[in-house]
């Protein structure tokens, strides 16, 4: 090894502890030591051969324009600090010459040397006692700059071929060492980052060997179902953690698995050994690993905490569109009370006819039973008014059934009738024949309907110069589904509004809420329908909102994705 680095022809000796020192390097590498260990132990390699050569390597940091450092055992800290930091450019120094050109830099007597004299470079180094240097790039296989290779001696000195044959096989080790360290740390931090974003989305992947049973989880898909990461993983052990309901649909889903492959996304849920239920949501498709198995390879993420965000919204929805009833019940006391009166009023002439019938001499019998007949009638009618009434402004679950629009919107009229015409409003009703039935909540319909009627009222209620007319209209709408017009002809809102009157307690009257047409806007988009505003061209405003004859409820929709996609008829 002396002999080399004296620029002697190698011995047999010399040449077998080249090869050994270069193996010894390769298995640091292989063994994971640290990039810093294996550079340094290079440079005293080199340094311990009696050459009297000063050994280090510095680095190009990962922005590619400055210097960082790599390993220098035995050169001073202040010639060291000196040249950390510099800049990569052919100016300041030979190491940073080296790296941008991607060539040797061979700097024999530096006392002689004209180059680098913005940075002062050759006259720090004189003052170290340093005479010449070597600076060799240090590239990956691709030429990419990892650093630059430096061997400094106390007096001038080139290098001979012997000694460029040296460089270049430790040069080669360097590459790989940084190489391998760089890969390793970029490796170690995308772990780390996929670690960390599956715990802030709550998400885990795994993988199962369909043909021996094997799964491999990552840490948060054991933190999901909290088990054990010693604990190796089975189908049992995961039969222990689902939900009874669901066990049935993961077999199911693990038979097509097997027997068909394909991709899988469906939700399921977890009963933990406290009793708590968990949501999970899996997407999987299956593939043939290296060994040439089917795998099914997928992520679980839980989403407990947004299934119970909905179901709260839900309930807040259920709240407001309750408080909005309720709030429509005082303005709607004069028509309650016109309702009722009616056929109260009915029922007491009728009977008081049907008494005076029955005390004439003789009895009117045909009489009597026809005013009886006729205070039965007006007993329903005010029955009718009543149930309508507590089935509008009562706080119930929603219950889906067939709905005819033009039924529902007529019911509504005549609880409104009272109040519109006390507003001197014309109704004018154009409603669809045959308008086929929608699948609704109908007294969220209706409360929808009576919001947008009330509205219109209201807005009409100034208006003088020219009639306080309605119109409600029904027609079947484009993608199977019907529709509902209320055009009147009140003040109208600036366009410019656009979607702000749906926003919550965005209001425009000086008494309002600002809650109804968000509700309203709620229960539509509930139904997968749309509700809009636009201003006519002549005065007022016209709202409508359509909806599906077909309406899939949230039950529906979780049942849905119990089902592997491929199973589900809405696919493609």
């Amino acid at each position: 090894m002396t002999a080399v680095l004296q620029g002697q022809s190698p011995t047999r000796e010399n040449l077998l502890a080249l090869l050994a020192a270069e193996k010894r390097f390769l298995e640091m590498v292989t063994a994971g030591k640290s990039m810093a260990e294996i550079l340094a132990a290079l440079c005293q390699l080199v340094e311990s051969t009696g050459d009297g050569c000063y050994c280090s390597v510095v680095l190009v940091d990962p922005s590619g324009t400055r210097l960082e450092h790599g390993a220098a055992p035995s050169l001073p800290a202040s010639f060291i600090s000196s040249i950390i930091g510099r800049p990569v450019n052919v100016d300041s120094g030979p190491c940073a010459m080296a790296a941008t050109l991607k060539e040797q830099v061979i700097a024999p007597d530096l006392a002689s040397e004209t180059r680098w004299t913005e940075y002062a470079w050759c006259p720090m180094a004189l003052a170290h006692g340093l005479q010449s240097c070597w600076s060799t790039p240090i590239l990956t296989s691709a030429g990419k700059v990892l650093g630059a290779f430096a061997l400094y001696y106390d007096q001038p000195r080139a290098p001979t071929a012997l000694h460029q044959n040296l460089i270049e096989q430790f040069t080669h080790i360097a590459s790989i060492a940084i190489e391998r360290a760089q890969n390793d740390t970029a490796l170690r931090r995308s772990e780390a980052f996929l670690a960390e974003a599956q715990r802030l989305s709550s998400t885990g992947s795994f993988s199962w060997n369909m043909a021996t049973d094997r799964f491999m989880w990552s840490a948060e898909a054991y933190r999901i179902y909290e088990i054990d990461p010693a604990v190796p993983v089975t189908l049992d052990l995961i039969a222990t953690r689902v939900h009874p309901d669901n066990l049935a649909n993961l077999r199911d889903v693990m038979d097509r698995a097997r027997r068909e492959g394909g991709d899988f996304d469906y939700e399921s849920r977890l009963l933990m050994p406290d009793g708590t239920v968990k949501y999970l949501h899996v997407v999987a498709h299956s593939a043939h690993g290296q060994d040439g198995e089917r795998e099914l390879i997928g992520t679980i993420q839980d989403v407990t905490e947004r299934r119970r965000s909905e179901e709260a919204v839900g309930k807040l929805r259920a709240e407001l569109a309750h408080v909005a009833r309720v709030t429509s019940l005082g303005a709607l006391t004069a028509s309650i009370a016109h309702e009722v009166n009616q056929p109260l009023a009915g029922i007491i002439a009728n009977a008081s006819t049907c008494l005076l019938m029955l005390g004439a001499d003789p009895p009117n019998i045909d009489g009597a039973r026809e005013t009886a007949r006729r205070t039965i009638r007006d007993g329903n009618r005010a029955a009718d008014v009543i149930t309508r009434l507590r089935a509008l402004f009562s706080n119930r679950d929603t219950t889906i059934e067939s709905v005819d629009l033009n039924e529902a919107a007529r019911e509504v009229i005549a609880l409104l009738l009272g109040e519109l015409q006390r507003n001197q409003v014309i109704v004018r009703p154009e409603f669809a024949d045959d308008l086929p039935p929608v699948a609704a909540d109908r007294v969220q319909v209706q409360q929808v309907i009576l919001n947008l009627l009330r509205n219109a009222s209201e807005a009409m209620s100034n208006v003088d110069d020219h009639p306080r007319e309605m119109v409600i209209r029904t027609a079947p709408d484009e993608g199977d589904r019907v529709r509902l017009t209320v055009e009147d002809a009140g003040v109208g809102f600036d366009q410019r509004a656009g979607d702000k009157i749906f926003e919550m307690f965005y209001t425009t009257k000086s008494g309002g809420m600002g809650i109804g047409l968000s509700v309203s806007r709620s229960i539509i988009e509930r139904h997968h329908g749309r509700l809009w505003g636009t201003p006519n061209d002549g005065p007022g405003a016209t709202f409508a909102f359509s909806i599906p004859r077909t309406f899939r409820s949230p039950a529906a929709t979780f049942e849905r994705y119990q089902r592997p996609i491929e199973s589900r008829s809405d696919q493609p």
